[in-house]
This record gives structure tokens, C-alpha cells and sequence, in this order.
């Protein structure tokens, strides 16, 4: 078992700033990748960005060049900063860690935060 514990969320003018961060523990040492998934009132959960164990990252096309997820292995933590947020980024951010076991995939999920960005 995996467990994730989410910070830094909170209220933020637009054009601001905030990081999140995620700390993992548990069984984290066949966790092969990490990332931040966000979920708005009345949409689906979408992916923010993925780091995989190796350092490689992909965002969504929204948040590319204004968001910069990063990994500190050493403290089993992983970052979000969030720059230029927009009243859209608003939602609850959900910590995300995969898990491959024997060829099978396990995700964890943590508490989620809530982002909101006022105008």
C-alpha cells in the first residue's frame, strides 16, 4: 500500500502562484511513476502532469509552460508549481502514484486539495 498526503492548496488571486506538494509512504519503492490530476465542479477528473522514476514529464496542453512538476526522491515527495493560474485552474488537485507489481498496475490516489483562483 501507497499512501499520499497532499498540501499547499488554497485561495490565490489570478496571475498568482501556489505549490503543491505530496508526500508518499508506505510501499514507495516499486512506484514508477507520480502526478497531478485536478477535478472542476461539474467535470470529469483530467491529468495536470505525470513524472515518471526517471525524471520524464508530460503535461496537459492547458498548463504547459505554467506548471512545473518535479520530484525530490530523497524525501519521496513530489511538487506541482503552479504560476499565471487562471480563475479555469480551479478545482480540487489529486495526488497520483503508479505502482508496477508482477506486470500489474496499481494506482494510489491521495485527499485532494482545493485550488481556487479568483479573478
Amino acid at each position: 500500500q501507497v499512501q499520499l498526503v497532499e498540501s499547499g492548496g488554497g485561495l490565490v488571486q489570478a496571475g498568482g502562484s501556489l505549490r503543491l506538494s505530496c508526500a508518499a509512504s508506505g510501499s514507495i519503492f516499486s512506484i514508477n511513476r507520480m502526478g497531478w490530476y485536478r477535478r472542476a465542479p461539474g467535470k470529469q477528473r483530467e491529468l495536470v502532469a505525470t513524472i515518471t522514476s526517471g525524471g520524464s514529464t508530460n503535461y496537459a496542453n492547458s498548463v504547459k509552460a505554467r506548471f512545473t512538476i518535479s520530484r525530490d526522491n530523497a524525501k519521496n515527495t513530489v511538487y506541482l508549481q503552479m504560476n499565471s493560474l487562471k480563475p479555469e485552474d480551479t478545482a480540487v488537485y489529486y495526488c497520483n502514484a503508479g505502482r508496477l507489481v508482477a506486470s500489474t498496475s496499481y494506482d494510489y490516489w491521495g485527499q485532494g486539495t482545493q485550488v481556487t483562483v479568483s479573478s
